[in-house]
């Protein structure tokens, strides 16, 4: 049986924030421990039935990156409910989520520049 490892390392400033944060991953493309600005990790609790939930971001993650990661996060999970449960009018609704945020977004930007 394949097994596949995830590593994450951060290092913390003195007020215990992500200062920086590095992944690898034994089937990634690249080698060696890799830079990012977030991280979100969600696994399901058997025991409590309950997500646990691991968001870090350090501080060069901009306003815009932070909802643009988010934005595509729900995507892809708009894209696993549907490959896992077959259910699209949950993964319509979730990719309409999607579209009404990247307008949201748009407009904001639009604003700010």
């Amino acid at each position: 049986m394949k097994k596949s490892d995830i590593k994450f390392q951060i290092e913390l400033d003195d007020n215990n924030l992500p200062k920086n944060i590095q992944w690898d991953a034994s089937d990634k493309e690249s080698t060696g421990l890799e830079a990012t600005k977030s991280i979100s990790v969600n696994v399901w609790d058997n025991l409590n039935h309950a997500t646990l939930r691991i968001d870090l971001w350090t501080e060069e993650m901009s306003v815009v990156e932070m909802k643009r990661f988010y934005i595509d996060i729900l995507g892809g999970m708009a894209q696993t409910i549907l490959n896992s449960t077959g259910d699209e009018y949950f993964s319509e609704e979730m990719k309409e989520l999607c579209d009404r945020l990247v307008k949201h977004v748009n407009e904001e930007n639009k604003r700010n520049s």
